[in-house]
């Protein structure tokens, strides 16, 4: 095919029409602008139209190769992607993270609402009991209404937010312990799920913000990527849950160690990136090494990810089968929540944050594992550190006020010298 405007095509569908294969594919289109003209015209030439998804002013649909080609060349289009599939990817990582610290400051995620999009949130105990703090649930892959989870990935997610350690008398509690779960199902029973359903979740989760006190956007899945994340579907959604006031937090992947396998959204410069370590089941973070499978950067850009790391290996949260029970998992999907919960706990301490501002409180209380930047990223999130900062603060403004006042009296004190001097000078001279 000639003319082909490879640009607003995803590399995907630029092969697919390269090969001039003949074939109904799920896309999304993303306009330049809204325009509800041009929406009507590409759902009556779509085969299947799945949803409209304004957060990106796009459309999730199935055309043909033919019409994809056309479409490329509109001058109205921005762009048109593949619909991807996207895959979901705590008894020491807790304390490894000295959690205590701020539980100990009566700090625990109470009224915080963190957004789960993955595979459900079944109704464990440690979820609600005594109090049931699964406040909302949405369901966009089967519709129901009751929380539940078919798979067990999103469970588990949740309990490490926010398990309260019910079952267990504490043992594996979640890193804020009283936060709420905003449970919304936008992955299948086997983890997986259309990146136009992730879309919409996002979009669900903005607009209900206020209804649920929804701050943080936990992403614990990925996808590989493909495209830029300036033309990333999924990264500009995340994008417009960070303008809202979201913070987003998304794992880095497990397709480690190669470098480059970042996966989207994880890309984007507008979330908190988390890679994972092995903590050796110890508590102490002197043997802690980045985990084998955790993704690395750069990103195809060259961004530097991850932003930071977390335990990811070995983590004991709840089953999604038995209502009192554990399970353990490994994973980015395992080290990103306990970085969401850790931002619920921010943020009973200072309020509203900025998403800018929570991720820099984060780096900035980071231990360095003495890897690289692309590996680690700032390093593992200390809480005692995060947490203890604004005493470390106080102190160092005093020492900074003691060796300034310091310095400003010893040149005063020179200069009057040096006056001293010049005037006997001058008397002398004079004499």
């Amino acid at each position: 095919m000639r003319g082909l405007n490879s640009s607003k095509l995803c590399p995907i569908l630029g092969a697919k029409i390269m090969s001039q294969s003949n074939e109904e594919l799920p896309v999304i289109i993303q306009l330049k602008r809204n325009d509800a003209r041009l929406e009507e015209g590409i759902m009556n030439l779509a085969t299947k139209v799945k949803k409209r998804l304004s957060i990106i002013r796009g459309i999730a649909c199935n055309l043909d190769t033919e019409t994809i080609y056309r479409l490329a060349n509109d001058p109205d289009i921005e762009y048109i992607s593949f619909d991807v599939k996207v895959y979901a990817l705590l008894d020491i990582s807790v304390p490894t993270m000295e959690a205590h610290f701020p539980h100990e400051q009566g700090y625990k995620g109470e009224g915080i609402t963190v957004a789960v999009i993955d595979t459900g949130v079944a109704p464990h105990y440690d979820l609600t009991r005594p109090v049931n703090r699964i406040i909302g649930f949405k369901d966009f892959i089967n519709n129901k209404t009751s929380p539940y989870d078919d798979n067990g990935h999103g469970t588990h997610v949740a309990g490490i937010i926010a398990g309260n350690g019910y079952s267990s008398r504490g043992k594996y509690a979640g890193i804020a312990p009283e936060a709420n779960i905003l449970g919304i199902k936008a992955l299948n029973n086997r983890g997986s799920g259309n990146m136009s359903d992730i879309i919409a979740a996002i979009e669900y989760a903005v607009k209900t913000k206020d209804e649920y006190n929804t701050k943080i956007l936990n992403l614990s899945f990925g996808s590989p990527a493909n495209n830029s994340y300036q033309k990333d579907p999924l990264c500009k959604a995340v994008k417009e849950a960070k303008n809202a006031g979201l913070i987003v937090v998304a794992a880095a992947g497990n397709s480690g160690p190669e470098p480059r396998t970042i996966v989207s959204p994880g890309i984007s410069p507008d979330v908190i990136t988390v890679g994972a370590i092995d903590d050796k089941r110890t508590i102490d973070p002197s043997d802690d090494e980045i985990a084998r499978f955790s993704s690395r950067g750069p990103t195809n850009e060259g961004l530097t990810k991850p932003d930071l790391v977390a335990p990811g290996v070995n983590i004991n949260s709840l089953s999604h089968i038995e209502e009192d029970g554990y399970i353990s998992m490994s994973g980015t999907s395992m080290a990103t929540p306990l970085i969401s919960g850790t931002v619920a706990l921010l943020l009973n301490k200072y309020g509203n944050l900025s998403p800018d501002q929570v991720k820099e409180k984060l780096i900035n209380a980071c231990i360095d594992l003495k890897d690289s930047k692309n590996n680690q990223g700032s390093g593992l999130v200390n809480l005692q550190k995060l947490f203890n900062e604004d005493e470390t603060e106080e102190i160092e403004d005093k020492k900074g006020l003691k060796r300034s006042g310091s310095s400003f009296l010893g040149k005063d004190i020179l200069e009057e010298l040096l006056t001293i001097l010049l005037i006997y000078y001058l008397l002398d001279k004079n004499a």
